[in-house]
């Protein structure tokens, strides 16, 4: 089955799970806001033997195509419920086969935003995050959106986007991704600044306004180019001092989607996922997407 054009938009990987679901509504909504085809995507994962079977294995390879129909047609049908009566988009369904992370990896090339669920229909359950999520956030090809059941953004003027920001070159493409959803959406946006990475405990002599008016001042010369593009966009402004993943993950409960870089200001430059990022996107109560350059 294929029904993909050359322009992929925003990329589904779908599996039939609840977390599956909650990705085709968020992929619905965006793609609403934004005028974008989607695609939807089920892999087939190839099925490794290592004795002699014939009838057995191919009755389970039927299984697995008349499955991989059932879970697109099931996509298909969250798709539209979830547009509603929003105007018409290009709509795409495909069926490959290999490994999960292989084929969503080589996709998501041609993709705005991949868009997944926290965990699959694997065999730890309870996992906060799946070893194909936490794949696919190391090694897409373009930005990443993870989903989970029940906490999926909806239209709520109440709810605005968080941003995480350090001032590194990620966190610059996580900013303007932000003040983009926010403006698209009409809400506010939570710009959220740590001056350490590390927690911090009170030091005799510490001047502590003088950091805090460093954060500041670091916050306003991130936001000020943005806040003069946007000037729909009411911003406010969270300084902390320890754990920016602590103070995002917290932040979460009341936002409808938390937005941070690929990478941050520390570490090794050449890693693809921070620890911070690595951290929300493991934890947070809403939507995280994580953004490459």
């Amino acid at each position: 089955m294929s029904e993909r054009s050359e322009d992929t938009g925003i990329l589904v990987g779908v599996d039939g799970s609840p977390e599956s679901h909650a990705a085709v509504r968020w992929a619905a909504h965006e793609a609403a806001l934004r005028g974008r085809p989607v695609t939807l995507t089920h892999v087939v994962a190839p099925v490794i033997v290592t004795w002699p079977i014939e009838a057995p294995l191919m009755n389970f390879y039927e299984w697995q195509e008349d499955n991989a129909a059932r879970v697109l047609k099931e996509a298909r049908e969250t798709l539209d419920a979830a547009l509603g009566d929003s105007p018409p988009i290009p709509v795409h369904t495909e069926i490959r086969h290999d490994g999960v992370v292989t084929e969503l990896t080589d996709m998501s090339a041609t993709a705005d935003v991949l868009v997944i669920g926290s965990r699959g229909l694997g065999p730890i359950g309870g996992a906060m995050l799946g070893s194909v999520s936490r794949s696919l956030l190391h090694h897409a090809r373009c930005s990443v959106v993870v989903t989970r059941e029940g906490a999926v953004r909806r239209p709520d003027r109440t709810r605005p986007v968080l941003l995480g920001i350090d001032g590194s070159p990620a966190s610059e493409h996580a900013t303007a991704y932000a003040f983009d959803e926010a403006s698209r959406c009409g809400v506010d946006l939570v710009a959220l600044h740590a001056w350490s990475d590390v927690a911090v405990f009170p030091i005799l002599g510490m001047d502590w306004h003088q950091y805090e008016q460093q954060g500041h001042e670091i916050l306003a010369e991130r936001l000020a180019g943005w806040q003069e593009r946007y000037p729909d966009v009411r911003v406010q402004r969270r300084i902390v001092c320890d754990r920016p993943a602590r103070w995002l993950i917290d932040e979460s409960k009341s936002a409808q989607l938390v937005v941070v870089g690929s990478r941050g200001r520390g570490g090794i430059a050449s890693m693809l996922l921070g620890s911070v990022s690595t951290a929300v996107a493991e934890s947070a109560l809403a939507p995280v997407a994580v953004i490459r350059g």
